[in-house]
């Protein structure tokens, strides 16, 4: 063989993978008639189309065909893309699982079709829209691979149909909706089924079982016969106006009403870049968080919810590690009043925000926003910038570069005047999504000069079928003082940790799918070199073919206290500093089947707290009455048994919860919290109307109580009507 037909060789074998993953397995041919969104699939173009169909099971065996045959088609026009489904059904005897009628539904709760779509072909970035057997919907957007942001809202239209052997669906997506480059010819797709009625999830392009089935490394090419049309101006318009009622005048504030009138406003700049505009926003209809036992050293964090700051949220909040984030947005608007020193929220004045593509391996994000300044409470206004580039190289990998800055409007040129922070990442994604991890540095920059004022990291993980392993460390430096823009919960120590899971999977149809060990360790040392923290982690797992799952396990730790802490939290003697402590617990899980309409979880922990013991109980308790909702509870105690002379507490955190929905278009969720630690009892109500496409009437009611008598501390009723446009 000559030396030029071995490298010809060679090259063909490096290669074929890649053919194999490009490889235009479905054609999609355009159409100029109509099609009626019924769910009927009469019209004669899906009698022609080409046909994904067979396809293969991701969870319990990735090796076996679906129980149930799946068929999709596809074809699209100058406005939109559509897709048809056919989900067939050898059970229809058996009713469909359904949580609710709710949009944005949990996706491992109900029996329902998604597409995942990744317009630019990254194997990254991309979108995925769901609809159920009951013809309720959910979207979000594609991140990290095979991450969802279900929080993203956009327009899109479906319509399900139900027969006694399947049930089908239409799917109308506006190319407006979708990112993608002129002229496309392709978009990686894959389509997948979650028949939790059979405990399965299918795929039509193999996704392997210790992947997710949303993991578009494994997505396959769809192409389209002719480029699709330039989707034109994208534009949108979404104006709103409120009114807030306020009666604090059991906390000695006043009763008071105000209106708001604001507008969002999304601008496609080209069809993968948009610009995200609004002025005067308004937040209120965002759910309130979930009060939690906080038996914390540091700082507890609250995930984003407000709508603003959740589309191409990934650019912005994913820098760093969960313990050294350079941006978190929920600083932004909020505030410390300085004649009381309490926390206060702050108004947004506007807010702007530029990201998406440029190009097929570059991303963008610029964000800007500025909150009021309140003279009479000594609050400053902040204009906060964020700045983010991403290059996407070496396949699915990428390097970050991002830029925040806080800057106070006004005031004297003191230490708060601004906070600046700068980071450099490069993130790991093989094509084979086999390993994946990070390596970053950040550097904060103050008004005056900071030593070690830094954050470095790195992580790698890789997941086989059987095994994965994970390594990871941290520095976060002395003097690294962010927290008015990112979340550091603690400064001035080297963090390591290293987790492995062992899955092994039972061949047959046998009562457990898989069963499996567990071992997570982790080390904390100052600067100077001292553990401060240690911990480890052991146990065992199974999981059953019914969805039930449990596992048990043992747990020792080690703390050295460098600051005065009382355990309880309360207002309890406090252990003294440079005191250490060892523990050794055992903790279980169990939930049960989650398919019925009454099933539940327990979560327990028993064993050694700093000088004493603690005995955790957490347990949940659901009946879904289909398809109209869910009533559930969700319980936590925690028994502190400490030496005299330190306090011993019991805890208590009660919350019933009733998720209903009196159609497609109209839910109602309401929450109350008993919470002994906090002496408080909550009360959210949210009723939601969404009258049209994105476009929604909200009521809103909270109250705060006192746990005994129940006398009110505060209230609150919100009215908010906000309508889309499109120019």
């Amino acid at each position: 063989m000559t030396l030029r037909l071995r490298l010809l060789c060679s090259l063909l074998l490096i290669t074929s993978p890649l053919l194999v993953v490009r490889s235009q397995s479905l054609t999609v041919m355009p159409t100029d008639s109509l099609i009626r969104m019924d769910g009927e699939l009469t019209e004669s173009v899906w009698q022609q189309a080409n046909v994904a169909s067979d396809f293969i099971q991701n969870y319990p065996n990735d090796t076996l065909p679906a129980y149930n045959r799946t068929d999709v088609r596809m074809t699209y026009d100058r406005g939109n893309l559509y897709i048809a489904v056919i989900c067939f059904d050898k059970d229809r005897a058996k009713p469909f699982i359904a949580s609710s009628l709710k949009r944005d539904f949990d996706w491992d709760q109900n029996d329902n079709f998604t597409v995942y779509l990744d317009p630019f072909g990254d194997r990254i970035n991309g979108f995925t829209f769901n609809v159920t057997p009951l013809g309720v919907e959910r979207e979000g957007q594609l991140y990290n691979g095979e991450r969802v942001a279900s929080e993203w809202d956009n327009k899109w239209r479906s319509a399900v149909k139900v027969y006694p052997d399947r049930w089908q669906a239409e799917l109308m997506i506006p190319l407006k909706t979708i990112r993608y480059r002129r002229d496309t010819r392709y978009f990686l797709m894959n389509f997948a089924r979650h028949d939790l009625k059979n405990n399965q999830r299918t795929a039509w392009r193999r996704v392997p079982v210790a992947m997710r089935i949303s993991a578009m490394a494994f997505a396959d090419t769809v192409h389209f016969s002719t480029p699709l049309p330039n989707p034109g101006p994208n534009v949108s318009l979404i104006p709103y106006v409120s009114g807030r009622y306020v009666d604090g005048r059991n906390e000695g504030g006043a009763s008071a009403f105000k209106g708001g009138i604001g507008f969002d406003a999304k601008i496609g700049i080209t069809p993968s870049l948009n610009l995200d505009l609004t002025v005067n926003p308004d937040f209120s209809q965002v759910e309130a968080d979930q009060q939690v036992t906080n038996l914390s050293r540091f700082e507890l964090f609250y995930p984003e919810r407000r709508q603003f700051f959740i589309e191409n949220q990934d650019l912005f909040a994913n820098f760093g590690s969960d313990r050294t984030r350079p941006f978190f947005s929920r600083r932004i608007g909020i505030a410390r009043d300085t004649s009381t020193g309490v926390i206060v929220q702050n108004p947004l004045l506007y807010g702007a925000r530029l990201s998406g593509k440029v190009g097929r391996d570059w991303r963008v994000g610029l964000l800007n926003t500025q909150t009021a300044s309140q003279a009479s409470e000594g609050i400053n206004g902040q204009n906060y910038t964020v700045a983010v580039v991403q290059r996407q190289v070496l396949g699915r990998s990428n390097i970050g570069a991002i830029l925040v800055n806080r800057q106070r409007v006004g005031g004297p040129a003191d230490s708060s005047q601004f906070t600046r922070v700068g980071g450099l990442e490069y993130n790991l994604q093989t094509t084979s999504n086999r390993w994946s991890g990070k390596v970053f540095y950040q550097q904060a920059i103050k008004p005056y000069a900071l030593a070690d004022a830094r954050s470095h990291g790195a992580n790698l993980l890789y997941t086989s079928r059987n095994f994965s392993l994970e390594g990871a460390y941290e520095y976060i430096g002395k003097n690294y003082f962010i927290n008015d823009i990112g979340f550091v919960p603690r400064t001035g120590y080297w963090r390591y940790r290293i987790e492995n899971n062992t899955t092994f999977y039972v061949k047959g149809e046998r009562a457990v799918v898989s069963h499996g060990s567990y071992f997570g360790g982790m080390l904390i040392r100052n600067i100077g070199g001292q553990v401060t923290d240690r911990s480890a982690d052991y146990g065992y797992g199974l999981a059953f073919r019914n969805t039930a799952e449990g596992y048990a396990g043992y747990s020792t730790g080690y703390t050295y206290l460098f600051f005065a802490y009382d355990p309880t939290n309360s207002d309890g003697l406090a252990l003294p500093q440079n005191t250490a402590y060892r523990t050794g617990g055992a903790f279980a899980h169990f939930a049960t089947d989650r398919r019925k309409r009454l099933n539940g979880s327990i979560d327990v922990y028993s064993g050694g707290y700093f000088n004493g013991e603690n005995t955790n109980l957490s347990a949940t308790a659901q009946y879904r009455f289909q398809p109209y909702g869910t009533l559930s509870i969700a319980a936590e105690y925690n028994n502190i048994r400490l030496p005299e002379p330190y306090k011993s507490a019991e805890y208590l955190l009660l919350g019933p919860r009733a998720d209903i929905t009196f159609s497609r278009k109209v839910f109602l969720t309401t929450f109350m919290q008993f919470n002994n630690q906090t002496a408080n009892v909550n009360l959210n109500a949210r009723l939601q109307w969404r009258y049209a496409s994105v476009s929604d009437l909200f009521v809103v009611y909270q109250e705060n109580y006192l746990p005994g008598s129940f006398a009110s501390k505060n209230r609150a009723l919100v009215l908010k009507l906000s309508y889309w446009l499109n120019a």
